[in-house]
């Protein structure tokens, strides 16, 4: 085979690739349209858009350095209908609000992963610090543990916090201003859950919801194959890899039903909204386009960086949000890269 057929034939199977790579990215931008209980191949191709978008960039540049501008039209088109989507992990914070002079509420959201189940309160002291610090006006928690030793955590928080309204099991809203009003969503048999309350701010009334949604399923899959190697049992990793994806299929269908029922508590709502929590679940997935729906994702807004929130390992991913109702502007919207939990707490300032 000659260098011409050689060239011809890689020319060609590069074009085929980038062809495909576009079907998936496209897919992957509307996956979130298709409820993963009935489209669970289209709602699966969002979780793979970075990857996707990655090579979408490698192939822009490959046909740009071949000189084939007609070819490189393909995955140039492709990547300026990805911004949207980029703009929901990477921000230039070109848009950021001047919060100087301006009055508003501080809303913080944080999975504190029960406080490493530590009974001393040293780390659920630390984290009040860091609200109180910050002047918080809202805090929403989610795995949260009550119980410290001697003295509950409530009870301290309380102290600097007014208010407090309590969910289902692990969720609680720390408030400086009277909370009106509040009510559990209870998602059924399943350890998470939700909640809203009626916040009054100064004669505003908002209703804060804060949410804590089905996990993946993969940790549990992959703790229960190490416990079985352990015990001296032989797992075959087809085996390992088919349990992880019924766990993650199975939680994906959960939290659709789940992000279902919140996005109807929110529609109902007579007043302004925040919706804060941990969705267990990326941008642009069924779970966000729907407990979104009208509202402004407070990152796209006034974010600046590159946003994750889950930091446990390689696995840094947006999964924690705050969302507002557009009668209100957001001028802040920030992480804090701190240890006491598998999650980063998330923090936003928002003006009527």
């Amino acid at each position: 085979m000659g260098k011409l057929a050689v060239y011809k034939y890689l020319s060609f199977m590069m074009l085929v690739i980038t062809i495909l790579v576009t079907v998936f990215i496209i897919m992957g931008l509307f996956g979130g349209h298709a409820n993963p209980a009935t489209g669970t191949a289209m709602a699966l191709t969002v979780y793979a858009l970075p990857l996707l978008i990655i090579a979408d960039v490698v192939l822009l540049l490959f046909w740009l350095i071949r000189r084939r501008w007609i070819w490189a039209i393909i995955p140039g088109v492709t990547l300026i209908c990805c911004i949207p989507y980029i703009g929901t992990l990477y921000q230039l914070g070109w848009f950021k609000g001047d919060s100087k002079n301006k009055s508003g509420i501080n809303v913080a959201t944080y999975n504190v992963a029960v406080f490493g189940r530590e009974m001393n309160g040293y780390k659920a002291g630390d984290i009040l610090s860091m609200m109180r610090n910050r002047e918080i006006d809202i805090l929403c928690l989610q795995e949260y543990m009550d119980n410290s030793g001697d003295r509950k955590n409530s009870e301290r928080y309380l102290e600097y916090f007014s208010d407090m309204a309590m969910g289902r099991n692990d969720m609680v809203i720390y408030s400086r201003h009277p909370i009106l009003e509040s009510k559990i969503i209870d998602f059924g048999p399943t350890p998470n859950s939700g909640m809203w309350a009626d916040i009054d701010i100064n004669g505003h009334v908002l209703r804060v919801f804060n949410v804590h949604l089905q996990t993946t399923g993969i940790n549990g899959a992959l703790h229960q194959a190490a416990k079985q190697s352990a015990q001296g049992r032989i797992v075959e990793r087809s085996a390992v890899l088919r349990a992880v994806y019924g766990r993650y299929t199975q939680g994906l269908s959960i939290r659709a039903s789940q992000a279902d029922l919140v996005a109807n508590e929110i529609k109902q709502s007579p007043n302004p909204v925040v919706v804060c929590g941990d969705f267990n679940d990326v941008p642009y997935s069924y779970v966000y386009r729907t407990m979104k729906g009208d509202l402004v994702d407070g990152f796209k807004e006034c974010g600046e960086g590159f946003m994750y929130t889950f930091r446990e390992g390689m696995k840094k991913v947006r999964i924690d949000y705050i969302f507002h109702s557009e009668s209100m502007t957001g001028v802040d919207y920030y992480k804090e890269d701190v240890t006491y939990s598998d999650h980063l707490p998330v923090f936003m300032r928002i003006i009527f």
